[in-house]
């Protein structure tokens, strides 16, 4: 948490920076003597604002002390605290767990590079300080899990947080522009078995909430490629994208063991009872952030809104067998 504050914490001395070292697409003279700088990345001018930095720098130091102070007392303070130790958890979930880790990094850094951008800093800044906050916020909380005797720090992780920041920050580098984005898409999974469902609602919880953000039986993850970005020339809509989705089903605990305990109940199954296996979607989906409107609030919801997947039926591939599904998240 230090590390990230003290990494915010000096924006305020290097506000200022020159831009004599930057690049300038476009210099506009509005009155005499006073020559604001504007520069282009991607198809918005940003000019440079001294007050909009420093807003971003504190709005973003408060809310990531207050995310933590939150995730704090929501998810840790029951739980024992040991000496710093590394655990093992790359079986566990199909995997679904770490590529949940790449969205999180990816999504965190996104974030905050638009808003370093909205505030004019230079490329490097909302480049890196930017795309990196993702990771700094990540990185944090794996050093909790550290320090947790429920959990533990998960190389694998870490690792999977590394790469969903190095595809934000690749490709704002190489292109100025995100043309892959990784999206999120959920729904409320209901289960045949009753026994299934009380032992879900023990370990992810009742409520709809609870159960849509933490069942990864209910979450798909998607790559969105934005067809326009890659084949510039062409007639196609700027908005339309295809997305390849990965998932699973029947992950009834980190590693299956054929116990389910439920409402004081333990239940024991042959451990091929539930086979749980992995699922991979194709589907088009809509890159929100293209859609034209000259309404900012509206251009912020849209930047939001296209960290989820836009509903569209998709192709499932699972258990070696081809599926159609009719509307997917």
């Amino acid at each position: 948490m230090c590390v990230y504050i003290i990494l915010l914490g000096s924006i305020k001395a290097t506000a200022q920076d020159s831009f004599a070292t930057t690049k300038i697409d476009t210099v506009t003279k509005i009155n005499v003597g006073i020559l604001p700088i504007l520069y282009k990345k991607g198809n918005q001018l940003f000019p440079y604002n001294h007050k909009k930095q420093n807003q971003v720098a504190y709005s973003q130091i408060i809310g990531y002390a207050a995310n933590f102070t939150s995730l704090y007392a929501f998810w840790y303070k029951d739980y024992p605290r040991t000496q710093f130790h590394f655990f093992n958890d790359i079986g566990e979930y199909l995997q679904v767990d770490k590529v949940s880790h790449m969205y999180g990094a990816y999504i965190g850094g996104r974030m905050s590079m638009q808003m370093w951008k909205w505030a004019g800093a230079s490329k490097n800044k909302y480049v890196w300080l930017g795309g990196m906050s993702g990771l700094a916020y990540e990185s944090l909380i794996e050093v909790m899990d550290g320090f947790s005797d429920h959990w533990g720090f998960s190389v694998g992780d870490y690792g999977a947080n590394i790469v969903g920041t190095s595809l934000l920050i690749g490709q704002e580098l190489a292109w100025n522009e995100q043309r892959i984005t990784i999206k999120y898409g959920t729904h409320l999974a209901t289960y045949d078995q009753p026994v299934v469902d009380a032992y879900l609602n023990h370990i992810y919880g009742k409520s709809k909430i609870d159960r849509l953000f933490k069942d990864y039986n209910a979450q798909t993850y998607w790559l969105s490629f934005n067809l326009k970005s890659f084949f510039k020339q062409s007639k196609l809509p700027s908005w339309l994208s295809v997305a390849v989705g990965y998932g699973g089903q029947d992950m009834y605990g980190a590693n299956w063991d054929g116990i389910l305990e439920a409402d004081g109940v333990t239940l024991a199954f042959p451990e091929d009872h539930f086979k749980r296996y992995r699922q991979w979607y194709l589907a088009p989906d809509i890159d929100l952030t293209k859609i034209k409107t000259k309404n900012k609030f509206l251009k912020t919801v849209l930047f939001v809104l296209n960290s989820f997947k836009f509903p569209t039926p998709s192709l499932e591939l699972s258990q070696g067998k081809l599926k159609w599904n009719w509307i997917h998240f």
